[in-house]
């Protein structure tokens, strides 16, 4: 029995899927970690409210753009002024009937504004509040403001990409912010798990920085178990050759072959058997330590044919391998059109997007985008009558600002 609301008497009003559809989330977040974490419990149907002001205010890119509408869809938005009373009375009556708050505010803000743990905690008990910084909420970094790449710079991740001598090179994509995004949301669903014994809410948190740090995994790990520090060594895998981009007869491709067994079947496959029983890659530490003579061998063992023939070659043969594709290819290919990477959904304006699907696949109530990015404050009204306001109320409170 839920202390707030019945699900009957707040189901949400955008059917995603019926997964999560008794949670309501009121999200708070800005930019890409934080909608990042909101998005995963709206694709599966929880009723994310996006609390937006009621001034205008810089969203990292246009609203129109692919970057938003493929972050926010599957949720309602209302409008609120946090910086004034009406306003804040307005948001701790939705505290008390949600589930989950989501933030991705600098530090300080969330005190100034009562949205942080223990203002929250008084008005809903059962509440979790996530919160996703760039450094952490505490320590001597606290007050910096959060970047993916400065967090790619500080947690190392740019020391080991790139070519060898190249300089730092941050990787193409926002790593630390959906991983801090992502990580928010499995501290908020072990959380939720834990009140349905406790019956209490808690403080979640992540940060870019230490997301950035689990990225690294096993690179991280040879510092601090075996004192390395790795270096950056291009397309190579740092430990494990031949794993690497090998040029071919009209481009490149990827070849992953770890261990003995799997090295033996390389060699069969491109017909290189003396390179096998060379002196310099007999063993595992011999081919890391000289991957220039080996990756020169099978470069020119690759060169003799395309890459779909060799796709087809090594994979006959068991041997991890792949094209290395552009973007339309990536959306072209009929793997990534059979797991539908890529799903369509109507905008009231910008008619059909496709949009990136969420990749996590349940068996009974899979993740399903039924509605577009909402237009700022759409929802506004419709969330307030819900939670008690009439519709006399709701003027006023929109004459005097606070929504």
């Amino acid at each position: 029995m839920r202390a707030f609301a019945t699900l009957d008497s707040r189901m949400p009003r955008i059917q995603a899927s019926t997964a999560l559809s008794d949670l309501r989330i009121l999200d708070l977040t800005r930019v890409r970690a934080g909608p990042t974490c909101v998005r995963h419990f709206a694709d599966f149907g929880a009723d994310v409210i996006k609390i937006e002001s009621t001034e205008p205010e810089d969203l990292g890119g246009p609203r129109e753009g692919p970057d938003f509408q493929n972050l926010h869809r599957n949720k309602r938005s209302i409008t609120l002024n946090l910086k004034s009373a009406r306003g804040r009375e307005v948001f701790a009556r939705l505290a008390k009937t949600a589930d989950v708050v989501v933030e991705n505010y600098r530090p300080d803000v969330k005190y100034r504004l009562g949205v942080d743990y223990e203002s929250l905690r008084r008005i809903n008990p059962r509440i979790i509040l996530a919160s996703i910084s760039g450094f952490g909420e505490d320590g001597p970094y606290r007050d910096r403001p959060g970047f993916d790449q400065i967090a790619q710079g500080l947690s190392g991740i740019m020391s080991v990409t790139g070519a060898p001598g190249g300089g730092p090179m941050r990787v193409g994509c926002a790593v630390a912010d959906v991983t801090a995004g992502l990580l928010a949301a499995l501290g908020i669903l072990t959380a939720l798990h834990e009140r349905e014994r406790s019956g209490e809410g808690q403080w979640v948190q992540s940060n870019l920085l230490q997301a950035a740090i689990q990225l690294l995994d096993f690179q991280a790990a040879r510092y601090t178990v075996a004192g390395e520090i790795p270096q950056q060594v291009g397309n190579d895998h740092p430990t494990s050759m031949p794993t690497s981009a090998y040029r071919t007869a009209d481009g490149y491709m990827n070849v992953a072959a770890a261990g003995s067994g799997m090295w033996r079947r390389v060699c069969e496959a491109i017909g290189r058997m003396d390179l096998y029983d060379h002196p310099l890659f007999r063993s595992a530490e011999d081919r890391a330590k000289n991957r220039d003579a080996l990756n020169d061998e099978i470069n020119r063992a690759l060169a003799a044919k395309t890459t779909a023939e060799w796709v087809e070659i090594l994979n006959r043969a068991g041997v991890p391998c792949g094209p290395i594709l552009r973007m339309d290819e990536v959306f072209a290919d009929p793997q990534v059109q059979h797991l539908e990477a890529a799903v369509p959904v109507e905008h009231p304006t910008l008619g059909r997007l496709r949009l990136i699907a969420n990749p996590v696949r349940l068996s009974r109530t899979p993740a399903r985008l039924a509605s577009a990015t909402p237009a700022r404050g759409a929802h506004t009204d419709e969330v307030l009558a819900e939670i008690g306001y009439s519709a006399a109320e709701i003027a006023a409170l929109r004459a005097e600002g606070a929504i």
